[in-house]
C-alpha cells in the first residue's frame, strides 16, 4: 500500500483563531471571543472564572485574530499556490445564528462562507468543515448554561441542518465537534460551561458530553439525508499514553488515560456507550440523564470516518508525583527522557503518530484523517524578513514519514493530512501569536501590533514539494 493518488494534503485553521471580524457582518459573541491572554485565560477556559463580556484591562486576541475575515482571498491564493487538495476550516456558529437559537439564520454570515467555499472550489481545494470548533454563542451560555442543557441539542442540530443544506454541493466532508474530549479539560472552551460553587463538575461535564454525542449523531443523520455523498467525521484531541515503567499499574494507568478520550469516539464511531464508561458513571455516582430515544439515535448514525489532532505523545504513571512533569500541554504528562521537547514543553514523538494511527484503526476499522499536526515555535525573520524554519520542516518531515509507514507498512486506511495553523494564527492554549505553526508568517505580535502582512517561510516551498510529489519527496 502507498498513499492513494487522491490523498488529501492540506492545512487547517479555526474561525476563532484566524477570522477576527468578531462583531462584523451580523455576527454575535461566542465563548472563545472571551478568552484573554495572561494568567486568567486558563481559569476562564476551565469554567472557573466567569467572563461573559469583554472586560477592561484584558487583551482578547480573537477580536481581530489574523483578520482572515477581510483577507481570505489572499490566504486561499497562498494555499492554492502550495497545492492544497483540502483546507480544513470551521464555521462560526454565532456568524450564522448570532444568538445560537435565532428563528432565522444571518444571511450575511451564510453568504460569507459560501463565497469562501466557491473560491476554494475554483482552486480545486476540497473544504473540510468543522461545524463547531470551540464555539458556543454567548447567549446560549447566559440563557441555558451551555452544553449542560439538553436544549442545545436542538439548537445545534438546527444550525447544522441549516449549513449542510445551504452548502450542498460545495462541502462534502463535515466534522461535528472539534476535539470533543477537550470538554473534560476546558469545559468553557469545549462546552460553554461556567461552574458555580458546589457543582458536581464531573457529572456536569459528562452530561454535556452526552448532549454533544446525541447532537453529533443527529447531525450525521441529517447530513446523509441531505446528500448521500456527504461524509461526516468525529474529532479527537489525540496522542497515545505510554506507561512510564513496565509496572502493571503504570500500564493500567495508560489504558485508563487513553480511554478518557476514546470514550467519545467509541460512542461516535460504534454507536453506543462502552461498558467501561457506564461502569465509571456507576462507580463514581454520576447521574447522567439520558432520554429513551437517545440510544436509538446514537446507534442509527455512527460517523463515516475518524479524525484527530496529534502533536505529541504522553507518559503516565500510577504514581505521577514521583516524577518530573512535562510542561505546556493541557494533558498532564510525565517528562519522557527519550524524547526532545518544543519551546513550549510539548514532547516530539513522530513514532507516536504511527502508534496512534494503528491504535485507532485497530479499534474502529474506519478511515482515519489527521486534521491537526504541527510545531509551535518562535520564528525570527532575518534582515530580509525571511524565516528559515528548518526546525518545522524537520518536525513535519518525520511525522509525514511516520504516517506513510502506518499506511505502507501497517495497512492503515488514511484519507488525508492537514497541518495545523498552515498560516500563523492565535494559539488556542495561550492566545499568543508568537507560538507560530504556519508556512506563512503573519506580522502580528502578542499584544496585537503589526501590519498583518503575509510572508512565505522556507517551509512553504518544502510543503509545496511534498504535496506535488504525493509525499515521495520529503
Amino acid at each position: 500500500m502507498t498513499l492513494s493518488k487522491d490523498f488529501l494534503w492540506g492545512g487547517a485553521t479555526a474561525a476563532n483563531q484566524a477570522e477576527g471580524g468578531v462583531l462584523e457582518g451580523g455576527r454575535g459573541l461566542s465563548n472563545v471571543d472571551l478568552l484573554p491572554t495572561g494568567p486568567d485565560r486558563k481559569k476562564v477556559a476551565a469554567g472557573n472564572l466567569e467572563m461573559l463580556e469583554w472586560q477592561e484591562g484584558y487583551y482578547y486576541p480573537a477580536k481581530e485574530a489574523i483578520d482572515m475575515y477581510h483577507r481570505y482571498m489572499e490566504d486561499i491564493q497562498l494555499f492554492a499556490e502550495m497545492g492544497f487538495k483540502v483546507y480544513r476550516m470551521s464555521l462560526s456558529w454565532s456568524r450564522i445564528f448570532p444568538n445560537g437559537n435565532d428563528k432565522e439564520p444571518n444571511e450575511e454570515g451564510l453568504a460569507f462562507y459560501e463565497t469562501i467555499f466557491k473560491e476554494l472550489r475554483k482552486h480545486n481545494i476540497e473544504p473540510l468543515v468543522t461545524i463547531a470548533h470551540f464555539d458556543v454563542p454567548v447567549h446560549l451560555i447566559k440563557e441555558y448554561g451551555g452544553w449542560k442543557n439538553r436544549q442545545l441539542i436542538d439548537f445545534y442540530a438546527n444550525y447544522a441542518e441549516t449549513v449542510i443544506k445551504r452548502y450542498k454541493g460545495l462541502v462534502k466532508y463535515w466534522l461535528t465537534i472539534n476535539e470533543i474530549n477537550i470538554l473534560l479539560h476546558q469545559p468553557f472552551v469545549g462546552g460553554g460551561i461556567v461552574f458555580k460553587e458546589g457543582d458536581n463538575q464531573q457529572e456536569i461535564k459528562y452530561q454535556a458530553a452526552h448532549h454533544q454525542l446525541v447532537a453529533s449523531a443527529l447531525t450525521t443523520k441529517i447530513a446523509h439525508e441531505v446528500d448521500s455523498e456527504n461524509m461526516v467525521g468525529c474529532m479527537l484531541a489525540g496522542g497515545s499514553h505510554y506507561p512510564y515503567t513496565c509496572r502493571p499499574e503504570d500500564y493500567q494507568a495508560a489504558i485508563n488515560r487513553d480511554r478518557e478520550g476514546y470514550f467519545f469516539i467509541d460512542v461516535q464511531a460504534r454507536g453506543k456507550y462502552p461498558n467501561y464508561a457506564l461502569k465509571k458513571f456507576e462507580r463514581e455516582g454520576l447521574n447522567i440523564e439520558m432520554e429513551e430515544k437517545d440510544e436509538a439515535i446514537l446507534a442509527a448514525s455512527p460517523v463515516d470516518f475518524v479524525t484527530f489532532s496529534y502533536y505529541c505523545s504522553r507518559t503516565v504513571s500510577a504514581h505521577p508525583e514521583d516524577y518530573a512533569q512535562a510542561t505546556g500541554n493541557l494533558f498532564p504528562s510525565i517528562k519522557n527522557e527519550h524524547l526532545p521537547s518544543t519551546e513550549w514543553g510539548w514532547q516530539i514523538d513522530p513514532l507516536g503518530l504511527r502508534n496512534s494511527l494503528n491504535q485507532m484503526y485497530d479499534r474502529y476499522q474506519k478511515p482515519l484523517f489527521i486534521v491537526e499536526n504541527g510545531l509551535g515555535a518562535i520564528d525570527k525573520p532575518d534582515e530580509h524578513g525571511y524565516i528559515e524554519d528548518d526546525y518545522r520542516i524537520d518536525y513535519l518531515k518525520k511525522h509525514v514519514q511516520a504516517f506513510k509507514d502506518a499506511v505502507e507498512i501497517d495497512g492503515v486506511e488514511l484519507l488525508g493530512y492537514t497541518t495545523w495553523g498552515c498560516i500563523d494564527l492565535v494559539a488556542a492554549s495561550t492566545g499568543q501569536m508568537s507560538k507560530r505553526y504556519g508556512f506563512i508568517y503573519v506580522d502580528r505580535d502578542d499584544e496585537g501590533h503589526g501590519t498583518l502582512k503575509r510572508t512565505k517561510k522556507k517551509s512553504f516551498e518544502w510543503y509545496k514539494q511534498v504535496i506535488a510529489s504525493n509525499g515521495e519527496i520529503l
